[in-house]
């Protein structure tokens, strides 16, 4: 099925076309049909499956065809972190090269440059505004923010919004919104608040669901059953040398242990840096740089990352340790073999991390390959 089919403006197609996309996933030819006719949308969909094009390509298909007051805000994407504001935010630049489009992403961050950017394009207009609720709810008590001419609301994975605590957030800020517009709302898993939400500010949604509850096939699942203390020799040795992975992600629960893998492995001359809360914005945004354009070949990181970012190529993932939600399992390993490709996830689990594992297999259906652990003398 090609993209053509949908009727999308010509400037959108053109973008489409710059950005080399060839067929629609299967959540962008369920999707973008129903955004274009204007219903209200309950989507749910992993990261990974093209769901931000599936929003995005529609939504400004809309924004090209219909005439609006180019100074409101007229779409309003919230989103749980400012990597996925950041990401999502590229992907519209790139998508409306050829269609008058202003966007900006709105997260949080130390930059008094930055915060006045956010300003001008919240006080002025900006057609399209991703934000981060804590940040735009922020702006929001200043004053000045203009939500007046929303048309569209979309709320890009929703679940996690709520497992961070943002649900008041988002209540108040669909309070500043008008109570005639589209609201599209995107959530990987679909558990009873995520539903309590969806009543309280979609229309007579169309669902579709679309969730990949097993990880994709072309993923090479193993567990090493490993004493906490040697986690660190197990990994440094699966590194290996740059030449065998060169592309890994390591999923440590806490920050304070990606703290410590990181300085470890540094100290082991392995090429890693990290991802964590106590970095600043700029230093955020280098990291992800770095990683992306390979300049490192390691990133540690928790679980906020699994489903905050989009990096094609990752050939290697590692579970320091095993987490709690088999659901977040999925997401960790599915950072690799996307697009297709191969990929290897590895999960180290410790005599009291055991029944987590079962869990896991349980969830998945299938019990995962077992590899000899042998501790270095």
């Amino acid at each position: 099925m090609s993209f053509k089919r949908f009727n999308l403006h010509p400037t959108v197609l053109e973008g489409i076309d710059a950005i080399g996309y060839q067929n629609p996933t299967p959540i962008q030819e369920m999707a973008i049909p129903v955004i274009l006719e204007g219903r209200d949308l309950l989507a749910c969909a992993q990261t990974g499956t093209g769901k931000t094009a599936a929003f995005v390509l529609p939504l400004l298909s809309l924004l090209a065809e219909v005439k609006h007051e180019t100074t409101l805000v007229n779409t309003l994407v919230v989103v749980p972190t400012r990597e996925l504001a950041m990401q999502i935010d590229q992907q519209v630049e790139g998508l409306s090269y050829f269609a008058p489009v202003s966007s900006i992403a709105v997260y949080g961050g130390n930059d008094a440059s930055n915060w006045d950017r956010q300003r001008q394009a919240l006080e002025h207009g900006a057609e399209v505004i991703i934000a981060t609720p804590g940040r735009l709810i922020q702006h929001i008590q200043m004053g000045y923010v203009k939500l007046n001419g929303v048309q569209h609301l979309v709320l890009d994975e929703a679940d996690r919004m709520l497992d961070m605590g943002f649900y008041d957030d988002i209540m108040a800020i669909t309070a500043h919104l008008p109570k005639q517009r589209q609201t599209l709302m995107f959530s990987a898993t679909m558990p009873p608040n995520i539903r309590k939400l969806a009543k309280s500010i979609l229309a007579n949604p169309v669902e579709i669901n679309l969730a990949v509850s097993k990880p994709a096939e072309n993923i090479l699942q193993a567990v090493y059953h490993v004493p906490d203390s040697g986690k660190l020799s197990l990994l440094a040795s699966l590194l290996g040398t740059k030449d065998v992975v060169q592309s890994a992600l390591v999923f440590a629960s806490t920050k304070a242990e990606v703290k410590s893998i990181e300085n470890k492995l540094r100290n082991l001359g392995v090429s890693v840096t990290a991802m964590h809360s106590d970095l600043e914005q700029r230093q955020r945004e280098e990291v992800m740089l770095n990683f992306r354009n390979r300049k490192v070949q390691v990133l540690v990181a928790t679980d906020i990352v699994a489903r905050g970012i989009d990096i094609e190529d990752i050939d290697f993932v590692v579970n320091y340790d095993v987490p709690n939600d088999p659901e977040d399992y999925v997401h960790r390993i599915g950072r690799t073999a996307r697009a297709q490709s191969d990929g290897v996830a590895i999960t180290f689990v410790s005599p009291a991390q055991r029944s987590r594992l079962r869990n896991i297999e349980r969830f998945l259906g299938l019990k995962i390959f077992e590899i000899d652990y042998k501790p270095e003398n």
